[in-house]
């Protein structure tokens, strides 16, 4: 089972959003189990489960774990593909978020554009390289910081402005014909905290 898996069809998108599909694929990402076993943890009938568990497989949500006999019927039992899933921007392909269209840095709307338009890439990249059977070079940095005031926000803005800028002139090589190009992402947000009780 794969960690995270991109969801790039339409129709599989709308599949993985009906909530009981969605509470299907949640149970069978904790582990296998058959339209029996999940009837009752989802409050419905057997043959109900298999419905939507037939509509799940078609488009490569879950997939056969094995099959065991209980009585005279063999139990078909089903895994998801993936322990959790992020639907691209590609299943909306017509009205998908396109950074290019304007530019303001200091935009939340832009941010979320270009952030959408990082999901539709790398989903993309890796479907292919799944595909083609091989790995795929890639990079995150993931960190908080707290600012002490605005205008330090504004100077490490700045700063992470000038040295990034700094590293793409050094290293960038627009005539090297065995080069590939790469994407280069930074943002800066305040941070989402957790809901809790009391807030």
């Amino acid at each position: 089972m794969l960690d995270v898996t991109v969801i790039e069809d339409p129709e599989a998108a709308a599949v993985s959003l009906d909530p009981t599909r969605a509470r299907l694929l949640a149970e069978l990402a904790a582990g296998p189990a058959s339209a029996a076993m999940l009837a009752g943890k989802v409050g419905l009938p057997r043959q109900k489960v298999n419905y939507h568990l037939k509509a799940l497989e078609r488009h490569g949500l879950v997939e056969l774990a094995g099959e065991r006999r209980k009585g005279n019927v063999t139990e078909r039992l089903m895994r998801a593909t993936a322990a959790s899933y992020v639907i691209s921007p590609l299943a909306l392909a017509a009205v998908q978020p396109d950074p290019d269209r304007f530019r303001d840095q200091l935009s939340a709307r832009w941010l979320l554009a270009l952030g959408a338009r990082l999901v539709r890439d790398v989903g993309t990249l890796i479907t292919g390289a799944a595909k083609a059977r091989k790995r795929l070079a890639t990079y995150a940095l993931d960190g908080e910081v707290r600012f002490a005031s605005a205008a330090d926000r504004a100077a490490f803005i700045e700063e992470l402005t000038a040295g990034v800028g700094a590293l793409i002139r050094k290293y960038d090589a627009p005539d090297a014909e065995a080069g590939r190009d790469h994407r280069i992402v930074v943002a800066v947000h305040p941070t989402v905290k957790p809901e809790t009780p009391e807030s």
